[in-house]
């Protein structure tokens, strides 16, 4: 019976721990996405700035 039980809580935390590494890497994408989203915009508007200010 002890082994039932120990089998069980051995699948659910293995289960759990699955889940939480999965929701990390799933954050950390979501950050790094955010970041690159960031520096392209600043790229962007870096470029537009030089190029506008060449023209005057």
């Amino acid at each position: 019976m002890a082994r039932t039980i120990l089998t069980i809580a051995g699948v659910v935390l293995a289960i759990w721990l699955v889940l939480t590494v999965i929701g990390a890497l799933m954050s950390m994408l979501k950050l790094f996405f955010f970041i690159g989203f960031v520096a392209v915009v600043v790229y962007l508007a870096v470029t537009l700035i030089s190029k506008s200010s060449r023209n005057r």
